[in-house]
């Protein structure tokens, strides 16, 4: 069994210095899951991926006693942790009370900028939960592929199942997501404009 496990096994039956000493061994694969994350959002985002690697850290260790089975289900819960703060992040940009997709512009600027509206995370997050209610295996699988940015092989070990399963059902909930973002999904699984 290695480190990262049994330190899991001690955080879940309870043991606080374990949760310490999770951090630093996982830190740097948590800051490049945050980094491939924060790099599909849409521009204007002001969370940066240190700040949301510990604010999922803080959220995976919250008050709840974590029961993480191994190393693939502590990254999964990790990448769910992400998109939850991200779609809370949009959903409070697009807020009325904070002025819905309206930009700030310096009066002082000749030529406004102008960023495209960051719903796209939002349409991203209803579909994700319509195909979990549906299916719960492939909703893991578009959060290991898409959020934690596993690879087929990392992600079928993860879920315990064989690769060409995932890539069928990886192939599967594109096309799903596709039509249901009208058409706005790159390969990975993302939200592109237009």
């Amino acid at each position: 069994m290695g480190a990262v496990t049994q330190i899991l096994k001690a955080v879940g039956e309870g043991d606080r210095k374990a949760a310490a000493d999770l951090l630093p061994l996982v830190y740097q694969e948590l800051r490049k899951l945050a980094r491939a994350r924060m790099a599909k959002t849409p521009p204007g985002n002001t969370l940066q991926p240190t700040a949301l690697v510990h604010e999922a850290y803080l959220r995976l260790i919250g008050d709840e006693e974590p029961n993480w089975t191994d190393r693939g289900h502590f990254f999964a819960a990790a990448g769910l942790a992400m998109r939850q703060i991200l779609v809370d992040q949009a959903r409070c940009k697009a807020s009325l009370k904070h002025g819905g997709d309206r930009q700030r512009v310096d009066l002082d600027e000749v030529e406004p900028v102008i960023e495209p509206p960051s719903d796209d995370i939002l349409a991203l997050d209803e579909a994700l939960e319509q195909l979990e209610a549906l299916d719960p295996r492939k909703g893991r699988i578009v959060n290991l592929r898409y959020f934690c940015g596993l690879t087929t092989e990392e992600t079928a070990a993860a879920l315990d199942v064989s690769v060409p399963t995932i890539e069928r059902e990886w192939r599967f909930v594109r096309t799903l997501l596709y039509t249901q973002l009208g058409g706005r999904t790159n390969e990975r699984g993302g939200t592109q404009q237009g």
